[in-house]
């Protein structure tokens, strides 16, 4: 990078960190560091929602996503808003009622503490492994701009992360994220302006539309149907299993994964926790639209501009032994020749359509899609040399792309500001996490297990005692999640494998809570015996999956999950003798 963009990403990331510094003041007792003592308001909460799913991956992976599989990633999240509007009727006003740190405490006021303490630990080890994905995503930058040892690069990132989050709290986290939203959405509206400005001057938005459509990535809509196949379980990404899947994931993700529900526990009151939620279910749909649309005009850039058979620069940079270095190099070759072709024929599909000449596009369209079957084969051909050039190497670029064109296209201070932006998506949302992962050992396991209580009268001492534990807890957290980090490089794109992780815990702890709010007759023992057996055969399901002996995709985990912990939860509960004859 140039002297103008590390100016301009140092200085962004000192902005950030002074005003999260200057902002994190607040009670040093729990209450003030967890919760801000409840008195955020719903524009900051929604901020802090947003700014809590937006990790690096988001802006890291997204558009690689969308580069090479489509915008159909983009139906993950049509159940959201559907799911905002249940919350907004059931779990929040009850939340809210009780005062709870964690929705962990409401289980144990409806069932008992080992249904309590079975579900924190679902989350714990959900939202964990999750981090610890979030904080590789940023060390891919400097070890991809750099050339750094990832591994060290991990323990620098979550270094100062920890540092970041452990001496600001709940306040801190809200109202950097404020700053870092606002920051992210300017600069990705300015990324995808570089997007279209640099294709060739004949070629406009609309014509990378077309371009884009016709080469399969606006694939926004897709029903899962094949012909002679009938629905495919397998297909990961179609308007039902988005719908219904995604329905179930955030349900879960937003009701009772404590990442999200300690952001409107900040709330001034219930009014302003729905309001927060309400207007997330409206804003994130677009929003995740038009980070995909940015992966999908990426790929209409690359078929006008010299592409790269490989978006991970220091590995494709990288000379290794012969033959392998000849094989990558002849590769690298054939797929320059296609490249070139795909620049004139795309050019050719465009002019044919301005002019309606519509035979001569049909006739170039099916010419592009093959050339770009033919592009993507050299890159597979390229992948698999270079796992056997170097077995250590992380194959999958998908995480790259979007990085790719930032450092190599985009003018000198500009590249600064977009890499401060997935640093920035990165600190708040792990911020955001370490906050609620440390809230929940210390409510759920350390004060509870200890018998210790809230709302009584406390001494100052003991708040001071407590406040000291949370940020050790904090601290310890933020370790587990660089060892975790150490573990993500094989991982593929990590926007998938974040919701994949979440998929084998969401549904079991969404059904649990279900059962909390709707079926009044199911007691404690039936609904943990349900739960651990739910579980179970959610991790039997993803490993048949995994091992392609039956086809399932993730998001059906989530619904698998929560209706297996009802049905067996009614079972259960009819073989176990009469609630009066047993201890609860």
């Amino acid at each position: 990078m140039s002297s103008a963009d590390w100016i301009v990403l140092i200085a962004t990331l000192l902005l950030i960190v002074v005003y999260g510094l200057y902002k994190s003041r607040t009670s040093r007792n729990l209450e003030g560091y967890f919760l801000n003592n409840r008195s955020m308001p719903w524009w900051l909460v929604l901020l802090s929602i947003m700014g809590t799913q937006a990790s690096a991956i988001t802006f890291l992976s997204a558009p690689g996503q969308a580069f090479t599989d489509g915008m159909r990633f983009v139906q993950y999240y049509f159940g959201l808003p559907i799911a905002m509007v249940i919350l907004c009727i059931t779990f929040v006003p009850v939340f809210s009622k009780l005062k709870v740190f964690t929705p962990y405490e409401f289980l144990e006021q409806r069932f008992d503490l080992k249904t309590r303490t079975f579900t924190a630990a679902l989350f714990l080890l959900s939202r964990g492994f999750s981090t610890g994905i979030s904080v590789y995503a940023p060390s891919i930058i400097l070890s991809s701009l750099f050339g750094w040892n990832i591994f060290y690069t991990n323990i620098l990132m979550g270094g100062i992360l920890i540092i970041y989050t452990v001496s600001g709290g709940a306040k801190a986290v809200a109202y950097t994220q404020q700053l870092q939203l606002i920051i992210i959405i300017t600069a990705m509206c300015i990324a995808g302006y570089y997007i279209v400005h640099l294709l060739p001057q004949n070629i406009g938005f609309t014509d990378a539309l077309k371009i884009s459509g016709a080469s399969g990535k606006l694939n926004v809509i897709t029903t899962g149907f094949e012909e002679g196949n009938g629905f495919v379980w397998k297909d990961k990404y179609n308007i039902i299993s988005g719908v219904i899947g995604g329905f179930f994931l955030a349900l879960s993700y937003f009701g009772t994964d404590h990442s999200q529900v300690g952001r409107y526990l900040t709330a001034k009151n219930n009014t302003q926790s729905k309001l927060s939620l309400l207007m997330n279910g409206l804003v994130k749909v677009p929003m995740q639209f038009l980070i995909l649309l940015l992966g999908a005009l990426l790929f209409v850039f690359y078929q006008f501009q010299p592409s790269p058979v490989f978006f991970n620069k220091t590995a494709e940079t990288k000379t290794y032994a012969a033959p392998y270095n000849d094989s990558l190099k002849a590769i690298s070759s054939a797929f320059n020749d296609v490249n070139t072709r795909q620049k004139n024929t795309a050019a050719g599909y465009a002019k044919a359509l301005n002019k309606n000449d519509e035979a001569t596009a049909t006739d170039l369209k099916l010419q592009l899609q093959e050339l770009n079957t033919q592009a993507n084969e050299l890159r597979s051909n390229y992948k698999t040399v270079l796992s056997k050039a170097d077995p250590t190497a992380d194959t999958n670029d998908t995480n790259y792309i979007f990085l790719r064109f930032v450092t190599d296209n985009l003018p000198k201070g500009l590249v600064g500001l977009l890499i401060a932006i997935i640093f920035l998506a990165s600190w708040g949302s792990i911020a955001a996490a370490l906050n609620s992962l440390a809230s929940c050992t210390m409510i759920d396991f350390y004060m509870r297990l200890k018998k210790h209580h809230l709302h009584p009268e406390r001494s100052d001492y003991e708040d001071e005692k407590r406040y000291r534990i949370s940020k050790w807890l904090t601290f310890g957290w933020g370790v587990f999640c660089i060892v975790i980090a150490e573990f993500a490089n094989r991982m593929g794109s990590l926007i998938e494998a974040v919701n994949v992780l979440g998929s084998l815990f969401y549904g079991v702890i969404l059904g649990i809570f279900l059962v909390a709010f709707y079926c009044k007759k199911i007691k404690g023992t039936a609904v943990f015996w349900s739960s651990v057996i739910s579980e179970i055969i959610v991790v039997i399901l993803f490993i048949l999956d995994n091992n392609n002996i039956i086809g399932l995709g993730f998001l059906w985990l989530n619904v698998v999950g929560a209706v297996a912990v009802l049905c067996i939860s009614f079972l259960v509960q009819r073989i176990l003798p009469p609630p009066s004859s047993l201890v609860k």
